[in-house]
């Protein structure tokens, strides 16, 4: 997915989508002769946190017209992108760019392009509705990671062109859920990785069809790959022709795999094992270490009032259940602040009371708990049992 300043992206749509938009319709009334081809081009996995799943674009040529089109466009720098991201707001665009542009910011990662099998007037109808999507006034979509990015609207565009024949993806390699394919494409990136465990819930873990897996841009590709379509009682593969354009990495260009001491799993067992020690020496001296306290239960009031702002208030997919609320949540703010004042002595005891039973509970029930955890998930877990445990008369 590339990453455009607004005012560059207003200048090429200014230019591009004029010379590819309206000199393709003018071709289709005067060079009818001039076949249109539609291919898929997959870019692997880049080593920005964005492209580590790779990227899809669809390219049209029609005589001397060349364009690919790009549904993952988005301007990084627009006034809160972060936050509508994050709110589940943010537009992105759909795209058309000349084929010397179409690679730039792409560079190294290895590239395939697959020409498509399809009728003139398939190709056609395809031509035709990216021409009206990349105009100003239709180019803009709600972005969604997981139902509507730039490799799930060429797959739906496809299915669109060939809706009169019957088309047939095969069985799937493996079955897999959301959370499965997003660990191993992000398995280098460890805490990026983390972070996705702790905000997105239980809907990760559902199994996916097929179809749903597509939207890896990958898996469309080795999808289409071995597709077929039938028709006129003619079955044929949907791919016609496979092109290796740039012969790279198969693991894309993604930076080594987070070294393992500073992993989210080894820094974890240190926190743990630092509460052990310090609830040892706590229970000889018959004192509080506050300050561990407080910094622990900060991080994990911190987290839970991430997770709950975006239950609440993001529409955003997979947030909604999440378990990972009954250990991070904000009322760990109790015993973070609490501790420092003794007239909340008693309300900090209750809460650990109750802490202990709740920690108890999550960490024998978490294996019929219908959501993967982190493994960095459970020492945590531990420590927040030992801390609590340690207020307890």
């Amino acid at each position: 997915m590339n990453k455009i300043k607004h005012s560059c992206l207003t200048l090429l749509l200014a230019i591009i989508i004029p010379l590819c938009g309206w000199a393709q319709t003018d071709s289709v009334a005067t060079s009818a002769p001039n076949s249109v081809s539609i291919s898929l081009v997959t870019f692997y996995p880049g080593d920005e946190s964005f492209s580590i799943y790779g990227h899809t674009e669809l390219r049209v040529q029609q005589g001397n017209v060349d364009a690919y089109y790009n549904y993952g466009v988005f301007d990084f720098n627009s006034p809160g992108f972060v936050f509508r991201f994050v709110t589940g707001d943010a537009l992105y665009y759909c795209m058309a760019l000349p084929e010397k542009y179409a690679r730039v910011g792409m560079e190294g990662r290895r590239m395939v392009e697959q020409r498509l099998n399809l009728t003139q007037e398939q190709a056609k109808r395809v031509r035709d509705f990216l021409i009206m999507n990349a105009l100003p006034d239709n180019n803009t979509y709600r972005y969604r990671y997981l139902t509507d990015n730039c490799s799930t609207r060429p797959r739906d565009i496809i299915e669109m062109a060939v809706q009169d024949d019957t088309l047939n993806y095969g069985q799937p390699k493996q079955i897999v859920s959301y959370r499965d394919m997003m660990s191993h494409y992000g398995k280098n990136y460890a805490w990026q990785q983390f972070g996705i465990d702790i905000v997105l819930g239980s809907p990760l873990d559902k199994t996916l069809t097929y179809r749903e897996q597509m939207f890896v841009p990958m898996v469309l590709m080795e999808a289409l790959q071995g597709a077929t379509i039938t028709r006129d009682g003619k079955t044929m593969p949907l791919v016609a022709e496979t092109d290796v354009v740039v012969d790279g990495d198969e693991n894309g260009l993604v930076l080594p795999p987070t070294p393992w001491w500073c992993s989210p799993l080894t820094v974890a067992i240190a926190i743990l094992l630092t509460a052990i020690a310090l609830s040892i020496h706590d229970v000889r001296v018959k004192r509080h270490t506050r300050w561990f306290d407080s910094v622990f239960y900060l991080m994990l009031a911190f987290a839970g009032c991430i997770i709950t702002f975006l239950v609440t208030c993001s529409s955003h997919e997979a947030l909604w259940p999440n378990y990972n609320l009954l250990w991070l949540h904000p009322l760990a703010f109790i015993p973070a602040i609490g501790v420092w004042f003794k007239r909340c002595k008693k309300t900090v005891t209750l809460y650990h009371k109750a802490n202990v039973i709740v920690m108890l509970g999550t960490l024998i029930l978490w294996p019929i708990i219908p959501q993967v955890a982190n493994v960095a998930f459970f020492p945590l877990m531990a420590t927040s049992l030992i801390r609590s445990a340690c207020y307890l008369k």
